[in-house]
């Protein structure tokens, strides 16, 4: 790993040398004695920290962070302050540094501890950016995570239906991310600069799902003071997402299948018929077939919104995609609490495959966030995972995953620890990849692709 680079800044000789003295053991250290000097060595070179102090010869440490600020790759800045300069040094935040630290009552320990944080901080960043950008280049579609091929099928069927106008009806257990796969669609459809608008059915009653969903005039009941525009009219242009399709009552049915038939329909105590050019995707955890053999479910209708169906899987159906979920969801929420977590240990990795997510991707992220509020150091350990998950079923021993290797160490990364699991699959195989997919719990093309992406492909 590069050693980070560090600027000071000071025009006291003994306070530069001392700090030098105290930070080369862990930084690249270079020193200038004036705003000058510094400002020549920010642009001929990148730093990752600068230390400055605040009261220079010409001009004060503000102007050379302002100056550093404005590179394409700025450094953290930090400003010294004199001791009762607080107040100074939270205006100068405002415009641009990134933490303060008086000078009279500085301890190398708290200044050590301070730029670490930081640079901890710039580390999550950057892999969030280049997770996110990964992502987006290889299916166009940030924030979805998928090398499962259940998930990889899936995707695809979402890539050829987007740019379309059918109407797409999602199957799934309630926490798979219906809802996201229905932002996906939309975002790459050439309705994407139109709005989107999301109903969740279950929420209301009759009688309010229709107002929400088709608008009412004034007067059209009690309680309607004023004309109401329906979620149809907002979305005109756009997609409209219905989540928890299956819970709406028969007469919201009738009006539906009318708008997927005729596309249009009237507002609430109003006999003006108005046309919507709007695309609907709909989604439900009910088996909507057995609702239609019990009567409850119109059979015309379903058939109208499964012009496109898409199932997508429990996350126990795609379980080599939870160390990449888990990894995504620490990052975000180790940057979004300040912490500087950024692993798991072996057994939490064994933990978190084997667990079975009823509550599928919502379960496993709530579990990273509380893993990431409890743990107390840089990995995530069994002890910080929620007890639902620390506590191994019977059964679990039986799913075909692979156990944890016996030799990997608790300072490795979700994603070291997933490549020692197959190096060893491998070589208890002796390298047969067929058997080894299987001692994994994963199909041979997915195989082929982690072997690709660790370089292991000669393996």
């Amino acid at each position: 790993m590069t050693t980070p680079t560090l600027l000071i800044v000071d025009d006291e000789k003994t306070t530069r040398d001392g700090l030098r003295a105290a930070l080369e053991d862990r930084y690249d250290v270079f020193v200038a004695e004036d705003p000058k000097m510094a400002i020549e060595l920010l642009e001929k070179d990148h730093f990752d920290v600068l230390l400055t102090d605040f009261r220079l010869p010409n001009q004060d440490g503000m102007n050379i962070i302002k100056r550093a600020k404005s590179l394409s790759r700025p450094p953290i800045c930090i400003l010294m302050t004199a001791y009762g300069s607080e107040e100074l040094a939270v205006e100068a935040m405002k415009h641009g540094a990134d933490d303060y630290i008086a000078k009279g009552r500085m301890q190398i320990e708290e200044l050590e501890l301070r730029i670490s944080r930081h640079l901890r901080q710039r580390v999550l960043e950057v892999e969030n950016v280049s997770l996110r950008q990964q992502l987006d280049s290889r299916f166009g579609m940030e924030n979805i995570i998928g090398e499962a091929p259940a998930m990889r099928e899936v995707l695809d069927v979402v890539q050829q239906v987007a740019p379309s106008r059918a109407t797409v009806l999602l199957l799934g257990e309630s926490g798979t991310g219906k809802e996201m796969i229905a932002k996906v669609i939309h975002r790459l459809s050439p309705r994407s600069q139109q709005p989107m608008v999301s109903v969740h059915c279950a929420a209301l009653s009759a009688t309010l799902l229709e107002s929400e969903l088709f608008g009412h005039e004034k007067g059209a009941f009690t309680g309607a003071h004023e004309r109401r525009i329906g979620r149809f009219e907002q979305a005109q242009g756009g997609t409209l997402f219905l989540d928890e399709i299956g819970e709406i009552d028969a007469s919201i049915q009738v009006k539906l299948l009318r708008f997927l038939g005729e596309r249009t329909f009237e507002r609430v105590g109003s006999n003006k018929t108005i046309s919507a050019d709007v695309r609907l995707v709909a989604a439900t955890n009910r088996n909507l077939d057995e609702m239609v053999k019990a009567g409850t479910f119109r059979e015309d209708l379903f058939f109208r919104l499964r012009v496109v169906e898409i199932r997508l899987p429990g996350l126990r159906e795609r379980r080599e995609d939870v160390p990449l979920l888990a990894q995504s969801f620490l990052q975000e929420f180790a940057a979004e609490n300040g912490k500087s977590v950024n692993s798991f240990t072996s057994e939490a990795v064994d933990l978190l495959t084997r667990h079975d997510w009823p509550g599928n991707v919502r379960e496993l992220r709530t579990a990273i966030e509380h893993a990431v509020v409890l743990c107390r150091g840089e990995r995530i350990s069994a002890r910080d995972l929620p007890p639902s998950v620390r506590t191994r079923p019977e059964e679990a021993a039986a799913l075909p995953v692979a156990a944890p290797v016996a030799v990997v160490e608790n300072t490795l990364s979700v994603l070291e620890n997933e490549k020692q699991l197959i190096i060893r699959a491998l070589k208890e195989s002796d390298g047969n990849r067929t058997l080894a997919a299987e001692k994994l719990g994963m199909s041979r093309r997915s195989l082929h692709r982690k072997l690709h992406r660790f370089q292991l492909d000669d393996f």
